[in-house]
């Protein structure tokens, strides 16, 4: 049994290498030119201003949650399309309910205002 997984470790072995070699090639050999604009701080393509202390609003971060939720749930829905007939009138209740469930938390998300974007 553990010689089945020689050749995984092999490969293993060869990436791990492969990696290691060329982020150490990439940083013997590239240019490294340092200048105020390089060093100063960056990010989301704005310039930083006031203390790294403040606030920050959550409302974008509550969007891109609620896009994951939803579209890995509706994800769900093409294995229960492949056996839509083997799975007969068990599967249709399970998904029935299934989509019960997506609409109660679609709505409660909607009625707490988590798709305004003011």
């Amino acid at each position: 049994m553990p010689v089945d997984y020689l050749p995984i470790l092999v490969m293993l072995i060869v990436v791990s290498a492969f990696a290691a070699i060329a982020l150490t090639i990439s940083a013997l050999v590239g240019p490294r030119r340092p200048t105020p604009a390089k060093l100063s701080p960056y990010e989301s393509g704005m310039p930083p201003f006031g203390s790294a202390r403040r606030r920050v609003p959550v409302k974008y971060y509550l969007t891109a949650v609620l896009f994951i939720l939803f579209d890995i749930e509706i994800i769900f829905f093409y294995p229960w399309a492949v056996l839509f007939r083997q799975l007969g009138w068990f599967g249709l209740i399970e998904m029935a309910l299934f989509v019960l469930v997506l609409l109660v938390g679609y709505v409660y998300v909607w009625r707490k205002g988590g798709f305004d974007w003011d």
